[in-house]
Formats: C-alpha cells, structure tokens, sequence
C-alpha cells in the first residue's frame, strides 16, 4: 500500500512535537489534504489535540503495548487519509529501557518505514545544535532522520548561526519557528490538560497550529511524506454481529480510551453507548459498562453531586453486571478521593481511599492474570500504568486479579480490585493483546442471557 507517512521526533520532551506536530496537520489540511494522526507510547492526552486539528481519531501505537505486528497492522488499517502523520514520545530513542530503542520511536519509524523531521529545541545553543542533530542521525542504524525543524529561535542572527552549523549535516531545514513564550498549551500533573475537559483548549491548539504552520514549509513536507516506501497491505477484520450493548463513561473526568480499544469492542459484537457520570442521572440500557482513566479527582465535586449516578454505578455491580474500568475508572469506584483539601465521595464499591501524591507512577506493566471475573481465561498481559494516585486499604480481604511482574500495581506488586463482576485496576491495556475485548463482550452476553 501506498501511504504517504511522516513521523515527527523529538530530542527530548518539551521540545513543542505537538504544537508542530498540529501545525502541521494544519498547513496539509489547508491544501486539501485528509491527514490521520498517530502517536507513539501510551500517551492519551496528546492525541486528543491531534484529533482535535485532523477532525479524525488519533490511533496510539506502542510496540510493548500491541507487539509489532499489532502496530504496523493498526497503522496499515488505520492509514484511509491522503497523508498520515506520526508524533513521537519523549526524545527519539527512548523506550522501555536505556539498553535498546525497544518500543521508541525511532522503533515504531522502522518498523512504518517512515522518513522521520526531528524537532530541536535552539533556545540555548547556536552552532551545537548541528552536534546534536548529527548525534541523532547516526546513533542508531538507519535513523531514518532526513530533515530538522527548530523551535524556539531567538533573532534572526540566531537562526542563521544555526542554519551555518547545519549545513554540515546534510539535514533538510523544513522550519524554523521564532520564540514566542504567549504560545504554549497549558499542562497538569500528568502532562497536557485534555481537549475534553475544557473546551476553549480546542481553540487554543487551534490558533496555535495555525500560527506556527506559516514557519514550516508544508511543500518540503509534503515530499518527504510521498517519499515513504510502500507497505505491505493486511487482511482487514470483519465486524460480528451484534450481540450486546456496553456503555462508555465519556466526559470531561472520563475520556482516557483507545480508539483501537473501542473498535475491538464493536468488532467483537458490541454496540457502545456513550454517557457522562458528570451531568447524566441515568446509565443506558446495557449488559456491560466500561470506566476509563482521566482525572476523577479534578472533577471530584460534580462526581460527588451526582448521587443517582453513584448509586446506580453501585448497583450495577451488586447486580453482576460486567464493569471493566481502569485508573480513573478505579479511582471512582473507590470510597472517595482526597484532592488537595478536599475529600470527594464516589461509588464506595471497594473499601478504599484514593490519595493524590506528589510522585508519579510512570511505567509499562506485565502481569499475569487470574481466572476471575470477565476475565475468564489466566492471560500474560502487558500494559501500563501513568497516575499520581495510590489506594489506601481498608479491607485485608481485597481480591486482586493481576500479579505484576512489571511496575507497580495497587500493592505489593498486585493490580486489579475485583468485586462481584467488576475489574478495576491501574494497568492500561490494549484490548487486541490478547483478546480482552471478546471476554468481556462474551462475559457481556452471558449476563444479558441470564
């Protein structure tokens, strides 16, 4: 297949690869063209700017989270636009380790045969960004880094110096964007504030990229991106029929999902139904519900309004109805929330507090699962896990159904409360390894049978 495909790299975090990456997908669209955007790593925040500019869903792909086979088939399928653009994770050759570029970028760019533009931060140095710049191309084989742009240009002295310095390279130079410290998108304790959460960050991402796309030459790009090699073309996996319903909380606390993750539900027989735990007093009829992460706690006073919703999502589990929720999801579920100075209380499913913390909890997972709730067969599951939060205890007689190998967990290397028919954990997955989504779904269709 022919897929015209960039990838947008990075030397570090913080060197602005989502504003340029949005700029971009701006200056393509404003000469016609569709784009589908791409992150690499587990990263939920990031995609919902892309898809806020593409007016398209972004697809995450992670080589630890879905195997290599599950990323190039998901980038393959996915790839229906005229152009399809990849940001990257932290700097280019980060990934699971320091040992290899296993799960990095520069290892989703190999295995997409993508030509890749990598963004220098210049605000500190002048001829040494060609040290840089040189340093990455050749660290690894076949870097496949063909072009720079940098941010953050102080004069145009200062760029000239630069572009000096890069002439030795060989590098194409496809933009060169002037400090401006009135741009730059407002962040949390997890990273970037997500679109869904405040509405008037839409436009912002919006102005931005607008702003930013006149310092970038979109011609340059575009030829790099037609420049990609052909991919191999998949078998495309057929939707079943119908056979349940799960609805999704989706609002502006729960909004952490993979759209690869949502598909698979579908693709696997389920109809989705989407509601808030924010503002809805009612949950749709359904044999399922699905809890994702995002930010409980921020929200924690309209959760804690909305009673009828926690006592219906209460219920819901002491009915054995399946529940599969994850990080925010879990948080909910919990007793309350403690947030800066305020105690919020939610679901009371388990017997657990939820604390915020100052220290992150950042790492890819792998756990093995027991045979419990609607996960009916024991799986070696690889995830991870991204939260500021740890649950205190209540109960000695807590049920976990992961033993983690890798990270964290709830405790003692443990994740995965289960009560009644209900899941939750801290650990993110990718429903297509293995097949979570089809237990559920048929965990779904047996509740609704009975």
């Amino acid at each position: 297949m022919k897929i015209p495909r960039l990838v947008l790299a990075g030397a570090t975090s913080g060197v602005g690869k989502t504003s340029i990456t949005a700029a971009i997908i701006y200056g393509l669209k404003k000469r016609g063209y569709s784009v589908q955007p791409f992150k690499v790593g587990p990263d939920f925040i990031d995609p919902s700017y892309l898809s806020a500019i593409s007016n398209r869903a972004a697809r995450n792909l992670d080589v630890w989270l879905m195997g290599k086979n599950g990323v190039l088939n998901s980038f393959v399928q996915n790839s229906v636009s005229d152009v399809s653009i990849i940001e990257g994770v932290m700097g280019y050759y980060d990934g699971f380790s320091g040992k290899s570029s296993f799960a990095s970028t520069y290892h989703v760019a190999s295995l997409t045969s993508s030509p890749v533009i990598l963004v220098l931060d210049a605000s500190k140095t002048a001829r040494s960004i060609a040290a840089t710049a040189m340093g990455f191309a050749s660290f690894e084989k076949n870097s496949r880094i063909c072009g720079v742009i940098l941010n953050k240009i102080g004069s145009k002295r200062h760029e000239q110096l630069c572009r000096d310095a890069l002439a030795k390279t060989k590098l194409s130079i496809l933009g060169v964007i002037p400090r401006d410290n009135d741009i730059h998108l407002e962040s949390r304790h997890l990273g970037l504030i997500p679109v869904q959460e405040n509405m008037s960050l839409d436009k912002k991402i919006k102005s931005i990229a607008k702003s930013l796309s006149e310092f970038i030459d979109i011609d340059k790009i575009i030829r790099f991106c037609n420049s990609a090699p052909v991919l191999p073309s998949i078998i495309r996996t057929k939707h079943k029929k119908k056979q349940t319903t799960i609805s999704v909380a989706l609002d502006q606390s729960f909004n952490f999902y993979y759209q690869d993750n949502l598909d698979c539900l579908k693709r696997a027989g389920a109809e989705l139904k989407f509601f808030s735990p924010v503002s809805d007093k009612k949950i749709p009829a359904c044999d399922g519900i699905y809890l994702g992460g995002g930010f409980p706690e921020v929200k924690g006073e309209l959760l804690r309004k909305n009673t009828p919703m926690l006592k219906l999502i209460k219920k819901s589990a002491e009915d054995n109805i399946p529940i599969y929720a994850e990080c925010g999801g879990l948080m909910y579920l919990t007793k309350s929330i403690r947030y800066k100075d305020a105690k919020f209380k939610m679901v009371g499913l388990f017997d657990a507090v939820t604390v915020m913390e100052q220290k992150l909890k950042l790492n890819y997972t792998k756990a093995r699962s027991k045979p419990s709730s609607f996960l009916i067969k024991p799986h070696s599951i690889q995830g991870h896990e991204f939260h500021y939060s740890q649950l205190d205890l209540v109960s000695r007689d807590s049920k976990f159904a992961y033993d983690l190998s890798v990270g964290i967990g709830i405790k003692d290397k443990k994740d995965g409360l289960v009560a009644y028919n209900t899941l939750a954990s801290y650990m993110h997955l990718n429903f297509e390894t293995p097949s979570i989504s089809d237990d559920f779904v048929k965990s779904c269709i047996l509740h609704s049978r009975k």
